[in-house]
């Protein structure tokens, strides 16, 4: 009889010290934290994270040219996280300004859903917002919005403050929002030089740190999904099924030991052992050796640069020097023959990193490919991948979403016709863009952000992390 509870008492060990390592796996601490409650007169706790009302904060201010309007859902549905309850709404252009304490880059992410109110009509919702500068979403309509929206941006600060603008896109329409986080990211989070891939070449690219970023797509490959909570910078990440090609001949492998984090190498707040813990994988289980690509398909949108992280984790070799592959983006072969074993200094189960950057073409689509290389090995492991970034960097017009600038944005309200550009306000911007690209390229030499690996290869800029200090 006391078997059962013996397993009893087993399995809650377990679930405790699982518990445990979670909370311990959250130790990033950033110097700016702002968790911002729209509309709200009181705090709300979202997976154990305090959103504190926009009215309370010392450090930010809210400024509009006309009075804002406070919203709340009287009827909430029993689950959803208390900060969709409430929204704070804009009539006219309005403002939040973050003080910064921490210079570098920050994620911003916008949280946006509608509820039932008697106040307005969620169809008259199309508005701009800005980010320091950017032109971060641009006639964003959230009238079908009926479940939480999460938008999530990387922008760089160096002046001490960071402001988000909404911008009604007509006289007659409002914007509002839900929610917002600031947040100082880990230094090593995004690195100043990637490798742009093309049809006939690869070859550096620098500046990316200053560029601004909308993550677009963040995939766990073969894992299950990772919440906020169980992701030390709380990002969440998808499940990969519905980009994944049929018939690839990959399987999934799941690992239960410890991920081997190094100094110098890609660090928990680059990715989560939730991430790197899981795989697909393709596999020789004779002498030959499948001829078959793994390929992820994602929707893109041509005008626009995508830098493309790759997440890479050997856990399912049984000893190093075994796992040789190759590596594609959009059909373009971006690194030949990884050796994983060097990459991450010969040590199983230890992340890696590589990041590419290529442009949206008129197909829609970006795809990423993983397969077996000349070098690869029969009756091994033949590719893997544990995760997948995208994220849109902005045009020349510093823009994420559309082709003007936050300058002719505001200079155009309240009139709203922003489908007809005015040459002049154009043309500013234009040389507005081109003076940004040239301070880029200035405050880019000298400086090198990415680790150079010792191989022979296509010189895809392929890290195993960059070895800067964290926060």
């Amino acid at each position: 009889m006391e078997f059962p509870y013996r397993k009893l008492i087993l399995s809650l060990t377990i679930l405790s010290l699982s518990t445990l390592s979670a909370l311990s796996h959250s130790s990033f601490s950033p110097v700016d934290n702002f968790l911002v409650d729209c509309g709200s007169t009181v705090g709300s706790t979202v997976d154990n994270r305090l959103f504190v009302p926009d009215s309370a904060k010392r450090d930010l201010s809210l400024s509009s040219s006309t009075r804002s309007i406070t919203l709340r859902n009287e009827n909430p549905p029993p689950n959803s996280p208390q900060i969709y309850s409430t929204a704070r709404a804009f009539r006219r252009p309005s403002k939040y300004k973050f003080q910064i304490r921490d210079e570098g880059t920050h994620m911003v992410r916008l949280h946006f859903q509608t509820f039932n109110s008697l106040k307005f009509d969620w169809n008259n919702t199309q508005f701009h917002v800005l980010v320091n500068g950017f032109v971060a979403l641009a006639d964003f309509k959230a009238g079908g919005v009926e479940s939480p929206m999460v938008m999530e941006f990387l922008i760089w600060v160096s002046t001490g403050k960071l402001v988000i603008e909404f911008v009604p896109a007509k006289k007659s329409n409002f914007a509002f929002v839900n929610a917002i986080e600031v947040i100082s990211a880990p230094k090593d989070l995004v690195a100043d030089t990637a490798k742009f891939v093309s049809s006939d070449k690869v070859e550096d690219f620098n500046g990316l740190a200053k560029q601004a970023l909308q993550v677009v797509h963040r995939v766990n490959v073969g894992g299950s999904k990772v919440t906020p909570f169980n992701d030390s910078v709380w990002r969440t990440w998808v499940t990969d099924d519905e980009y994944l090609e049929p018939n690839s001949g990959s399987k999934r492998v799941y690992f239960g030991g410890r991920i081997n984090y190094q100094d110098g190498g890609a660090s928990r707040e680059v990715g989560p052992d939730n991430v790197y813990n899981s795989a697909r994988v393709i596999q020789s289980t004779n002498a030959s050796i499948p001829k078959v690509n793994m390929t992820w398909v994602f929707p893109a949108v041509a005008g626009y640069k995508y830098l493309v992280r790759m997440h890479f984790c050997d856990i399912a070799s049984i000893s190093i020097g075994l796992l040789y592959f190759n590596v594609y983006v959009n059909g373009n072969l971006a690194y030949e023959n990884l050796d994983l074993s060097m990459a991450a200094n010969y040590v199983l189960a230890s992340p890696f990193y590589a990041d590419f950057v290529v442009d949206g073409d008129d197909s829609g689509v970006l795809r990423v490919s993983v397969g077996p290389s000349n070098m690869s090995v029969p009756y091994a492991i033949d590719g893997v991948l544990n995760g997948i970034e995208i994220m849109k960097l902005n045009n020349s017009m510093g823009s994420l979403d559309g082709d003007y600038c936050a300058g002719w944005v505001l200079r155009n309200w309240p009139s709203g016709h922003v489908g007809f550009v005015v040459p002049l306000v154009a043309a500013a911007c234009l040389l507005l863009s081109i003076s940004l690209v040239m301070r880029r390229k200035m405050n880019a030499e000298g400086f090198v952000a990415w680790s150079r690996l010792p191989m022979d290869v296509s010189e895809a800029n392929a890290k195993h992390g960059n070895a800067q200090p964290s926060i």
